[in-house]
């Protein structure tokens, strides 16, 4: 071997060694947690608590509004609500920087409205009574001040999560809509809309005491 070769080879051990030592120290990087994996859900019409819930297609909502598992960063604890107004979308908290999304109808122009509030009860097939000013507003609702039984034409849908903020019912709800249509709209006095088979499948997961943030 001649000189030349053997400083080469000393040159190229060296700086292997030193790979190798600086490789021992860095720490071997996590691959992220897939994400969660939910059963779809059945959009079709279908019998539930005694009332008929009308198929809703698909195809004519827009799929950013579809029912999904995304990756969300946020800080808040996994099982909050963070509802975007702007963006008409609902999110679930997951685990491991995860959320399940669902579209949404919210408040139109001067309805609308950000905060944060609790869910402290839960209604399946509920009663919805109008507010005097609403009533005000739209005199046919007159017929329902004592309250409109819940049914497939009730505004509040198959389900509803009833909000506080401060200890106190301002009226906001999450709910279902046999207006299916006009989700991904902003057409609501203020509470949020989902489809009917969403709210049902949120209404199975979120307990009352759920912290709900409105942005």
């Amino acid at each position: 071997m001649t000189r030349k070769s053997h400083i080469l080879r000393r040159s190229f051990l060296a700086m292997s060694g030193s790979a190798l030592a600086l490789g021992a120290c860095v720490p071997a990087l996590t691959p992220a947690p897939p994400p969660p994996e939910f059963e779809p859900i059945d959009y079709a019409s279908r019998r539930d608590g005694g009332h008929t819930l009308r198929a809703v297609n698909l195809q004519e909502i827009p799929e950013f509004l579809h029912r999904q598992v995304v990756p969300y960063q946020t800080e808040e604890a996994p099982g909050t609500i963070v509802i975007e107004n702007q963006n008409r979308l609902l999110y679930l908290i997951l685990e491991n920087g995860y959320a399940l999304r669902y579209g949404l109808s919210v408040g139109r122009e001067g309805f609308d409205w950000t905060g944060e509030a609790t869910v402290y009860r839960k209604a399946q097939w509920p009663t919805w009574t109008p507010p005097p000013e609403m009533i005000e507003r739209e005199p046919h609702l007159e017929r329902w001040k004592d309250g409109q039984p819940g049914g497939p034409t009730n505004p509040l849908g198959a389900r509803a999560l009833y909000l506080e903020s401060n200890g106190r019912d301002e009226g906001y709800r999450i709910h279902g809509t046999p207006e299916w249509r006009s989700i991904g709209r902003f057409a609501s006095s203020g509470c949020f809309r989902m489809l009917q088979q969403d709210v049902i499948d949120l209404y199975d997961r979120v307990p009352i005491g759920t912290r709900v943030v409105v942005v």
